[in-house]
């Protein structure tokens, strides 16, 4: 009772807001809850009650539903998407990532789950991005956040989630950079000036832009929190201003939790209790 009356407070707060959701706030919950966490009772299955909790209340908060990747053969998406939204949140399937980012970006849906970039990928959705008509669609999560044995956990199924809403530092983060540059142009200068900054590159995916002009874009995963309207984002862009056609951040995620830290550190030989 008392946090359905602070959720009201809050959605008296959030009123002239549509998009209620709030990514960095959800992981900071999640980090201490399970930081501090004490006793045999499982973790995973704690951090999964919160989630719920934290989605039942996003409801509350005002409307939200979730656009996601399916096809006949891949449907973990949509699984993925239930573990971290809640078993109940409206949920819209697409085949089309343009099709999922349009419905982000026109605020039809709250957010979108779309497939990791990986090394062996043929196609890219994370151009569109790029583009004027998805400017203000930016990544904003990672999943799974909560690790566990389920199936599209086995397969080694990881997704990116979608918003218009802006991101914040947790500091455990990530942020996707997006760099478009002239055919001839090394990748070698931008690793350069971001690690110079302390960003570790984890991740690099290339794109050719057109047969045409045969300009390049890297998407480009940093360990680390840029801010969108940060000095180090502007830094980067008149570094490579010379070099480069330009620069888009393309948001982030607070990282998931780890394996290790969700793992309970029970007592192998507990004694025996009465039961009263």
């Amino acid at each position: 009772l008392k946090r359905t009356r602070v959720v009201e407070e809050v959605r008296l707060v959030k009123q002239g807001e549509k998009i209620k959701i709030r990514p960095a706030r959800e992981a900071e919950i999640l980090y201490r809850l399970i930081a501090r966490h004490k006793g045999p009772f499982p973790k995973q299955e704690l951090a999964r009650i919160w989630r719920e909790l934290i989605v039942a209340t996003l409801r509350f908060e005002g409307p939200f539903s979730i656009a996601v990747k399916v096809n006949k053969s891949e449907t973990g998406y949509r699984d993925l998407a239930r573990d971290q939204y809640g078993s109940f949140a409206p949920m819209v399937q697409h085949t089309s990532n343009q099709e999922i980012i349009k419905a982000v970006s026109t605020q039809e849906v709250t957010v979108g789950v779309l497939p990791l970039p990986r090394t062996e990928d043929t196609s890219f959705w994370w151009p569109l991005l790029v583009s004027k008509d998805y400017a203000t669609v930016r990544v904003m999560a990672r999943l799974p956040f909560i690790p566990d044995d389920n199936s599209h956990s086995s397969k080694n199924l990881n997704a990116l989630v979608i918003s218009t809403v802006p991101l914040e530092e947790t500091g455990r983060d990530r942020t996707y950079l997006c760099f478009e540059a002239k055919e001839d142009t090394s990748f070698h200068l931008i690793k350069e000036i971001i690690t110079k900054l302390g960003f570790p590159i984890v991740f690099k995916q290339e794109f050719s832009v057109s047969k045409k002009t045969n300009n390049l874009m890297f998407l480009t995963e940093v360990e680390g929190f840029i801010d969108e309207k940060g000095k180090q984002l502007e830094y980067i862009k008149n570094d490579l201003a010379k070099s480069y056609i330009g620069v888009s951040h393309l948001g982030g995620y607070a990282t998931p939790l780890d394996p290790v830290e969700i793992k309970n550190n029970l007592n192998k030989n507990p004694k025996k209790r009465e039961i009263l």
